[in-house]
């Protein structure tokens, strides 16, 4: 069984988003657009989206930043020992609760210091096919965020871990329904498809993704 990948611990909650913090040595696990998993009890666990991480800076960085010649050891040393944590920001866009996936906001927030873990190709295959891509309205009606982007790297990497599990056609179902979704706004339904083709790359067709 694969070991679970910790990214970090929960700093604050709410019913439609989390915000995590993590060690810069924990950064290169976490991706935009990577869905990530906090667990809350045996039964019970939320899902999210990533949609930013922020690194923020403190008073010895403001220093060094300045400074000439900066040895490279205290900037790794800061780096690793840094006070301030690098903030990861996930969108709620589901919950498991007594083994059944809901594309829905969860019943109830993560609590603070909750570990929170990436999810794995099998965990983001099975997150991803529970339902109708319900979760994909979380996304797209969170107007400050930037959705085409966001969409368009979730969908990368969960078209990778469908291949890999044998199941080409999933994108090309994500593709369809964001469609559906868009049909009444085109600009934002362009928008979306333009990020959606400059991820899957140039053989990547309207409609045909594989």
């Amino acid at each position: 069984m694969t070991t679970p990948i910790k990214i970090g611990r929960m700093l604050r909650a709410g019913t439609t988003g989390f915000i995590v913090g993590c060690r810069v040595d924990q950064l290169d696990v976490p991706r935009f657009g990577g869905l990530v998993r906090a667990p809350v009890a045996d039964s019970y666990q939320i899902y999210g989206l990533i949609y930013d991480i922020h690194i923020d800076d403190d008073g010895l960085v403001r220093q060094l930043a300045t400074a000439q010649n900066v040895d490279a050891n205290t900037i790794a040393d800061n780096r690793v020992h840094r006070n301030v944590p690098v903030e990861i920001s996930a969108l709620s866009v589901g919950y498991e609760q007594n083994g059944e996936l809901k594309h829905l906001l969860p019943p109830r927030p993560p609590l603070s210091l909750d570990v929170i873990y990436k999810c794995s190709p099998s965990e983001l295959c099975a997150f991803t096919t529970a339902g109708r891509l319900g979760y994909f309205r979380h996304v797209l009606r969170s107007a400050d965020l930037p959705v085409g982007e966001l969409l368009a790297a979730h969908i990368e990497q969960a078209h990778a871990a469908h291949l890999s599990a044998g199941d080409p056609l999933w994108s090309k179902g994500a593709v369809n329904e964001l469609i559906t979704l868009l049909r009444d706004d085109y600009a934002a339904l362009m928008a979306v498809l333009g990020a959606l083709s400059d991820a899957l790359g140039e053989g990547w067709k309207l409609g045909d993704a594989s």
